[in-house]
C-alpha cells in the first residue's frame, strides 16, 4: 500500500490523526507527518481515516487490493469531485 495526502488540500482537522495514530501525526497545530509507506496491519485503520478526512485529501492506493475493488481510495477527489 501506498499512501499519499494533498497537503495542499489538508487544512488540519487531524481526524486522521486520531483514527490512524500509528500512521498520521500532527507536528503543531497546522503540520501533518504521515508513513507514506504504512504496514498492511493500518489496512482498516487507514479506510477510516480516508473515509473521515472532510476535505478528502487523503489517498491510498492498494488499499482494496485484497477485496477485488479498486486499487485507490479517494479516487474521487484526485479527479476533483
Amino acid at each position: 500500500m501506498r499512501l499519499v495526502v494533498d497537503l495542499n488540500r489538508c487544512q488540519g482537522y487531524a481526524q486522521c490523526a486520531f483514527l490512524a495514530p500509528d500512521v498520521f501525526a500532527m507536528h503543531g497545530d497546522e503540520a501533518l507527518l504521515y508513513n507514506p509507506q504504512a504496514d498492511a496491519e493500518q489496512r482498516e485503520h487507514m479506510a477510516r481515516a480516508v473515509a473521515a478526512c472532510p476535505v478528502q485529501a487523503i489517498l491510498v492506493e492498494g488499499l482494496d487490493e485484497t477485496a477485488g475493488a479498486p486499487a485507490a481510495h479517494g479516487e474521487e477527489a484526485s479527479r476533483g469531485r
